[in-house]
């Protein structure tokens, strides 16, 4: 490595994709340093996956609890403290970001709990230290932000950031927003015993997902409490006392102790000095980069939510060490985001892989679908009307399986294995030779035989 600069590699951001990339680029020999201005670990560790998937659980218990009568359990009187969910999740982060910590310093990787930004190409300026340090090989993976729209009281709202340090659960909440995390949220909520308004602009809820999961959402979620406000948006926010009151677009208002936006996220590039040393911005904020995470500056590259290409943790763990090895082990690597298994940890779960129907019949023409909808074994006990549902979208002329779209229990383990198959571009035949599992949901991929008309 060189040694005219004071490192190989100055990574700007600790999240998934910074923290997997520095730690490869280590491995290779590169003398490597980190600035990260929170907490090791990023989004999906300390504010994002991780806390949201314990708070799914959390939220669950109490249809556990109602549906256990219908398995002959009689379950006492129960009660939930939002305190002691807050405590132990923090314990829970607190542990998960030592390790992020531990990890990186064990691979060699030098740590600076500071904000960071670039004075030219090679000359990194840490804040807090008030001094610059060079690099060869600069890589941003400052991630993405919440974005908030400018309205009337809009400082009285909060985001997926906020929510997870409530200092109490109110009675009534609205989340604003129709994409993944708006509809994690209110489950969550709603789930906790909070009386909850899923509020959205547009007409259905997960634009972009294939619309059979989208309207059995919709159809689902009310059942479990869930208020869905759709074509509709709020104007202005006021407070009054504890609770806020919100003005919506057609006069109405809605009264709630929080309301929380999930309206999408902004790549986290202001304040770098980016533009003025070269690098390329999107409208967006986002960075542009070739398919091996390269800027229009050839010595700095980015990788993760910042650049928008897939706002998934996985995928930021990919692209980061797909970096590392084209960089500093000589072995190219450029990240397939085509084919992508994604869970939705709504209620009920989604998991998707591949191409929507409508994708399908844009790329492909003429394609084969086979769905079915069922009310799960569960639930022939506990008597809730909740209904699974699965789909397959073939190629017609191949019988390649270009996508398939769930919703139900466990959806997204269910997913992982069928991304495999998917990715491996196996056909419906396979698919029907593929011995059931009985008696599960996930059988039903293996035996659907009739095509929908």
């Amino acid at each position: 490595m060189t040694h005219k600069f004071d490192y190989d590699l100055f990574v700007i951001g600790a999240g998934s994709g910074g923290v997997r990339a520095s730690r490869i680029a280590a491995g290779h020999g590169a003398k490597v340093a980190v600035a990260e201005e929170y907490r090791v670990g990023g989004t999906c560790v300390i504010r994002g996956c991780v806390p949201k998937k314990l708070f799914v659980y959390a939220s669950q218990f109490s249809e556990e609890f109602e549906d256990a009568e219908g398995f002959g359990w009689t379950v006492g009187e129960t009660s939930f403290s939002w305190e002691r969910l807050i405590e132990n999740k923090d314990r829970e982060i607190d542990r998960l970001n030592g390790i992020y910590i531990r990890n990186m310093k064990n691979s060699g990787v030098e740590i600076f709990q500071t904000r960071a930004f670039l004075k030219d190409a090679h000359t990194v300026h840490l804040v807090s230290e008030g001094r610059d340090v060079t690099a060869d090989k600069i890589l941003i993976a400052t991630g993405a932000t919440p974005f908030k729209p400018h309205i009337p009281g809009i400082e009285h709202a909060i985001t997926s950031n906020e929510a997870f340090h409530l200092d109490r659960l109110p009675k009534a909440g609205i989340v604003v927003g129709g994409g993944y995390i708006a509809v994690e949220f209110a489950g969550i909520f709603n789930g906790l015993g909070v009386e909850t308004t899923l509020l959205y602009r547009g007409q259905k809820i997960l634009r972009g997902f294939d619309e059979d999961l989208r309207d059995g959402l919709m159809e689902e979620m009310p059942k479990k409490g869930v208020r869905l406000v759709t074509e509709n948006d709020i104007t202005s926010i006021e407070r009054k006392g504890e609770n806020l009151v919100a003005t919506l677009k057609d006069g109405s208002k809605l009264d709630a102790g929080f309301i929380m936006y999930a309206t999408g996220r902004v790549p986290n590039s202001h304040g770098l000095g980016l533009e003025a040393i070269g690098v390329k911005l999107k409208k967006n904020g986002a960075v542009e980069v070739d398919p091996y995470s390269q800027t229009a500056v050839p010595n700095i590259y980015a990788v993760g939510d910042v650049t928008d290409r897939a706002a998934l943790t996985p995928i930021a763990i990919r692209e980061g060490q797909a970096f590392a090895e084209t960089v500093f082990n000589n072995n190219p690597i450029a990240v397939d985001h085509s084919v992508i298994p994604t869970a939705v940890f709504s209620q009920p779960e989604l998991g998707i892989v591949g191409l929507t129907e409508e994708e399908a019949r844009k790329q492909f023409g003429e394609v084969d679908i086979y769905k079915t909808s069922f009310r799960p074994m569960k639930h022939t006990m506990t008597g809730r009307t909740e209904k699974t549902f699965m789909k397959l979208v073939v190629d017609t002329a191949s019988q390649r399986v270009l996508g398939v779209h769930l919703m139900g229990h466990a959806s997204g383990e269910i997913i992982q294995a069928i991304g495999i198959a998917v990715t491996m571009g196996a056909t419906k035949k396979q698919f029907d030779q593929t011995v059931a599992v009985h008696p599960t949901a996930a059988e039903e991929l293996v035996t659907l035989k009739e095509k929908w008309k």
